[in-house]
Formats: C-alpha cells, sequence, structure tokens
C-alpha cells in the first residue's frame, strides 16, 4: 500500500497511508494530511490513487509543489519520490514488489516484534545496527512523574501540539532529537534543541513544554 513519510531536516514527523482514491494536503485541520506551517497553504495538493498508481496535483498553492526539486501542476508519482512543500519533504514509497523483498523492508523497518520468527536454518534478515538499542524517556515532573515510555518506534514525537513538539529518532547508531513544531524550544541540559537533530547520550535531561525527562540507555 502506497503512503507518504513527511520529515523536515532529516527527521521524520509522520507517515500517512494512502488508503481512499483522494486524499488532500495542506495547513487546514480538515485536510487528511495536515502541515501546520504559514509556507503551506490550507488546501495545497491533493494525491489521487488509480489502482496502484498515485497522482500528485497542486490546488493552484501560494509556494507551489515540488517533485525532486521541480516545480510541478500534476505528476504522476514513482515509488522514492521526494514533494517539497516549504521547508518539508514528503517521501513518496510504493513498495508494489515480490514479497520476498517487502517482507526484508519490513523487518528492516523496525518492526521486529511484529515479524514472526524465521523458520529453523532459515536465512535471517540483516538487523540494523542500532535495532538492538533500548532506550526510554522517564517523566521527572508534572502529573504523569515516574511515568517512562519506551522508545521502541522510529520515531518517538513528544510535547504538546501547538506550544512544543520534538521528535526522538532511532538511528542505527543511536538515538537523537529535534524540535519539530511549537513556538516554545526544548532545551537539552539547559541548552535550546533547534532543528538540527542532537545525539542523545545516558541521563540527559530534556526540558518540553514545562515538563522534566531523562533520557534512559539500556
Amino acid at each position: 500500500m502506497p503512503k507518504m513519510i513527511v520529515s523536515i531536516d532529516g527527521v521524520v514527523i509522520k507517515e500517512v497511508q494512502l488508503t481512499k482514491d483522494r486524499t488532500s494536503l495542506g495547513r487546514r485541520p480538515y485536510n487528511d494530511i495536515v502541515i501546520d506551517n504559514l509556507a503551506v497553504s490550507g488546501e495545497h495538493a491533493v494525491l489521487q490513487m488509480s489502482g496502484n498508481e498515485v497522482y500528485l496535483e497542486d490546488l493552484n498553492s501560494t509556494n507551489g509543489t515540488y517533485v525532486n526539486g521541480k516545480a510541478v501542476k500534476k505528476l504522476l508519482l514513482q515509488n522514492s519520490d521526494t514533494v517539497e512543500i516549504g521547508k518539508y519533504k514528503i517521501k513518496y514509497v510504493n513498495e508494489a514488489a515480490p514479497a520476498g523483498f517487502e517482507k526484508t523492508m519490513v523487518i528492516k523497518a523496525g518492526s521486529a516484534g511484529l515479524v514472526p520468527p524465521a523458520p529453523a536454518g532459515a536465512p535471517v534478515a540483516p538487523a540494523e545496527a542500532g535495532a538492538n538499542l533500548t532506550a526510554a524517556i522517564k517523566v521527572m515532573s508534572g502529573a504523569a512523574a515516574g511515568r517512562e515510555v519506551a522508545l521502541v518506534k522510529v520515531v518517538t514525537t513528544i510535547g504538546k501540539p501547538g506550544v512544543a513538539v520534538a521528535a526522538i529518532t532511532k538511528r542505527p547508531q543511536g538515538f537523537v532529537v529535534a524540535h519539530v513544531e511549537g513556538a516554545g524550544k526544548p532545551t537539552l541540559n539547559g541548552a535550546p534543541i533547534g532543528a538540527e537533530p542532537v545525539v542523545l547520550k545516558n541521563g540527559d535531561v530534556l526540558e518540553l513544554a514545562g515538563t522534566q525527562m531523562q533520557f534512559v540507555q539500556h
């Protein structure tokens, strides 16, 4: 099933499966894919699915829609095309490939817990270097103090939408954190975090929307 992976400055913030014939994209909250940024028009573009093909159409947006660096009005998307809207990059993924290839992709995507164990003697797909890294965020203040959130997904978002949101991304060499949205910038050990990903170390203290959290690596 085709999907769109939305990222900013290299940090993935959401993934959207394309299940409908028409998927709208824009700043207004009623869109199927909402990108709350002033560079994005209220109704910016639409994705139209026909069979296994997806067409992207710009809806006369103010700043335009780009695919792989070129301005487009309407285009048939190809697997791995990158749609650019403002500072956001939206990767189009359509894995209409042989089943064996898809299984390998599922394992690499970090869904190991969902994949049934391989039969005895079957070759095992190589895991990413960071696949065995385990870590958590422990809440240190506020109503949820003492709560621990395991970082099991490739991307975990934390914070309050509209106030301050940060994303913690699991990479092969470890975990990184970056500011995604909101006027209030999160801090790491007292220093403000920007849109550039910062590597997290065991014991680091994050503060976001008035809540303190500690990064714990097991």
